[in-house]
């Protein structure tokens, strides 16, 4: 039932990425040209999903289980950092690069696309050389300790 559900909620999201837009990387560009020809049609869209998410979390919150049975992980940080700072600064610059972050990427490799392909392997590797990066860190602390 999980992977049934994990796949429905997978083509709900890519099917409302591409409706919106979200999947155009000119029309994400265009949002976030704020000093040429704004685009100002995905505020909305990223309106209504903080929205429904606002909603969600409260829900899950109120929750020890998910609907499908499932310990419910929620984040327990509650602090903005350095990491977090300098990875959001990250994130929107190569939104802002591409025209793409990754779940819209994803959905145009799925429709065959090559721009997306690049920017999902560079993703993958960002996210590869984090992990190496962390657990070097992780390694050292151990050392000190």
């Amino acid at each position: 039932m999980q992977i049934i559900t994990a796949l429905a909620t997978g083509l709900i999201f890519g099917l409302g990425l591409i409706l919106s837009g979200m999947t155009d990387p000119s029309k994400v560009i265009g949002f976030l040209d704020l000093a040429g020809r704004w685009d100002p049609s995905l505020a909305f869209v990223m309106g209504g999903a903080i929205l429904v998410g606002v909603v969600a979390v409260r829900f899950a919150r109120r929750r020890e289980k998910s609907l499908l049975g499932d310990v419910m992980r929620l984040p327990t940080a509650g602090q903005v950092d350095r990491r977090l700072v300098l990875g959001s600064l990250t994130f929107g610059a190569g939104w802002a690069l591409a025209g793409y972050c990754p779940g819209p990427a994803l959905v145009s490799v799925a429709q065959g696309g090559t721009q997306p392909l690049i920017f999902v392997v560079a993703m993958l590797a960002g996210m590869a050389i984090y992990e190496i990066q962390d657990r070097l860190a992780i390694m050292r602390q151990q050392k000190t300790a």
